[in-house]
């Protein structure tokens, strides 16, 4: 036995250096890697004043030019940098990706060992800074990082100088999907702790409120640029019209009319009347409209490829675009990765689908700004095959040439500007094609002013981003965004009420108006926080935090919640990040709230009548599950008998 043991011991440890060799010979290859790259920049941009202009010398030549010029026509300084790019510059602008950040707010050139399994991930698998902008000419990234304001801003900071020692020193524009809610999910929305917070798209929505909508949008503008952030990937202007998809919470529900008004309202306040040097650009999305998933897989997967119309209510759902996004001037647009089946000439996903991007968006609907494709939608990542719906057995070049000839202008999560300049040199792809796209992505840059000055103050991000009064603000959309389902006359409870408090993380917001007691034999009262149900499911890693498939609660799930809340009077929030099946806890529950992100603090003033509850539901609540799988995927509130229907709301 102890023979055995110390051969395992042996084993072990020569696995152990084995491991540790790997890990460093992969760690120097890195290192070595970016300091290759890291010689290929050249020097930072003097600031020069010629003819009694100011300007930055991004080409290094030493004098004014055009695109220089703070003071010059934006089409000519677009015309003039246009035609100082070779096809690698242009290439490299035509891509916009994910990009890592270190804890400590500098770029991610070596693999991480870190307690945070995204970050370690990312350290992994993107690909450096310094290749991405040094070597492939790329300047346009999406962070993931949630950093202080201050890490941001010094992050953001340091990437623009990488990028300003480039040939022609063309900035970064710095784009992220939401980060003002609570929900965390690397392909939808990331907490932000450093930012103002409020509730989901969902919680506006259900306001009702477009100017407060609005103001959101103007307070996420000034943090986002506080920190350097140009873009936002956001807003989700498709209908939640089939309720069990996945992506309903980034919704404004399933409401054309009120989806409409919320994305306009949001893109002014990001982008205001027009864009301009203080605006942050939106990427609405998704065109023409990615909710009415078949049996509501999302296409994240290529078991949701499938976008149907069985009601034939496609032009429902191009509503908040046409009403709501265009008339706010929309900067950019982003299509889906679904297959409008049955819809167009060919079953091509959207950005692949010439007859919608260019005939309906651009053509018929005169859109001319920038077209970003989803994320991935050409090659594979550690997050999932390439999903490229309804074209998979093109080649790469043939899938970028489709997109191309679609009228996309941007691929999105994508780093292959390598393969466009080869078409072009092979005569595949003229030249001419790259400059439509670029001199649009190119425009917005200058609009926004990051040609020049794209850096920004880093402590003063602190004071900006997460300041008091946008916190006030944030709090009061989150009590406002609460939907009062039912009460059968326990809300508002009396100051002093005890309270036994299950599923709420932090108690100590109640303790200010009530006091939480440790059982149920000693409260007046219950308060059940509970979660919208879903399938959980691991085959592929962005299914575990894509929520999907049912909606009722199992029945050992509604065992433990019904046991609890029938045993005193009590009140049921539930967290709707989707149309839940309520039907068997609202026959218990003394009184039911929808909450849509909100912190306990925002709930617990609800609960005691510090502020009264006004939200209107932003979808209807099925009573069924049969209900559910009856419904029409294109088709807004078309639920048998629902529990609650669109736009019920009660209050005290």
């Amino acid at each position: 036995m102890k023979k055995v043991l110390k051969i395992l011991k042996y084993l072990f440890l020569a696995l152990l250096l084995i491991v540790l060799i790997g890990g460093a010979i992969f760690y120097f290859s890195k290192k070595s890697a970016s300091n290759k790259n890291m010689k290929l920049l050249g020097d930072e941009a003097p600031t020069l004043t010629q003819y009694g202009i100011r300007f930055r010398d991004l080409n290094k030549n030493g004098r004014l030019d055009v695109y220089e010029d703070p003071s010059a026509n934006i089409d000519a300084r677009v015309e003039d940098l246009l035609a100082q790019m070779n096809i690698e510059e242009k290439a490299g602008t035509m891509f916009v990706t994910m990009i890592g950040t270190t804890p400590k707010g500098k770029p991610m050139e070596t693999p991480i060992l870190s307690s945070d399994p995204m970050t370690m991930m990312m350290s992994f698998t993107l690909p450096t800074n310094s290749e991405m902008i040094a070597r492939k000419k790329m300047n346009s990234f999406n962070i993931l990082a949630s950093l202080d304001a201050n890490l941001m801003a010094k992050y953001a900071n340091t990437i623009q100088k990488m990028a300003e020692r480039t040939r022609l020193g063309i900035p970064i524009t710095i784009a992220t999907d939401p980060r003002h809610g609570t929900e965390n999910n690397p392909g939808a929305g990331l907490y932000t702790p450093a930012f103002s917070q409020w509730p989901s798209s969902l919680g506006l929505a259900a306001t009702r409120d477009t100017l407060l909508v609005r103001e959101f949008g103007d307070i996420a503008r000034q943090e986002y640029r506080a920190v350097g952030i140009h873009l936002a990937l956001h807003p989700m202007a498709d209908l939640a019209t089939e309720p069990r998809w996945g992506r309903t919470s980034g919704t404004f529900g399933e409401d054309a009319d009120l989806s409409a008004k919320m994305t306009k309202a949001y893109v002014l306040g990001f982008q205001g009347d027009s864009l301009n040097n203080q605006s942050v650009a939106c990427m609405t999305k998704h065109f023409s409209g990615g909710g009415p998933q078949e049996d509501g897989e999302d296409a994240h997967f290529p078991y949701g490829k499938n976008q149907v119309y069985p009601g034939n209510n496609f032009d429902y759902h191009l509503r908040p675009f046409t009403e709501g996004a265009f008339p706010a001037k929309t900067a950019q647009i982003m299509p889906y990765y679904g297959i409008p089946v049955g819809q167009t000439n060919e079953e091509v996903a959207f950005a692949f689908n010439k007859q919608l991007i260019q005939g309906l968006l651009q053509d018929s609907l005169n859109f001319k700004g920038v077209v970003c494709t989803d994320w991935n939608i050409i090659s594979g990542s550690k997050m999932g095959e390439g999903r490229s719906w309804g074209v998979e057995t093109l080649s790469t070049k043939e899938k970028v040439k489709k997109v191309l000839d679609a009228g996309c202008d941007q691929f999105g999560g994508e780093q292959i500007p390598e393969v466009i300049v080869e078409m072009v040199k092979e005569g595949m792809l003229p030249e001419e094609r790259l400059d439509v796209s670029v001199r649009k992505i190119l425009r917005d840059k200058f609009i926004l002013g990051v040609f020049d000055d794209p850096y920004v103050d880093e402590e003063k991000a602190a004071n900006i981003a997460g300041a008091q009064p946008f916190m006030e603000k944030g709090l009061k959309a989150q009590e406002k965004s609460m939907v009062l389902l039912k009460n059968d006359g326990l809300l508002p409870l009396n100051r002093g009420t005890k309270l036994f408090v299950f599923g709420a993380e932090n108690t100590e917001a109640f303790n200010a108006y009530g006091e939480v007691v440790n059982s149920v034999s000693n409260a007046d009262a219950i308060v059940y926080c509970t979660e919208t149900p879903f399938d959980p499911r691991n085959d592929y890693f962005l299914e575990n935090f894509f929520h999907q498939g049912r909606l009722y609660y199992n029945e050992e799930e509604l065992e433990e919640i019904i046991e609890v809340i029938g045993q005193k009077p009590s009140v049921v929030v539930v967290s709707l990040e989707r149309p839940a099946i309520l039907t068997e806890i609202d026959a218990e529950a003394t009184a039911l709230l929808a909450d849509f992100g909100t912190s306990n603090k925002a709930l617990a003033r609800i609960l005691f009548g510090e502020a009264a509850p006004t939200g209107k539901m932003p979808f209807e609540l099925p009573s069924t599950w049969e209900a559910v799988q009856k419904q029409l995927e294109d088709v807004p509130y078309d639920s048998e008998n629902p529990l609650y229907p669109f736009g019920h709301g009660l209050t005290y």
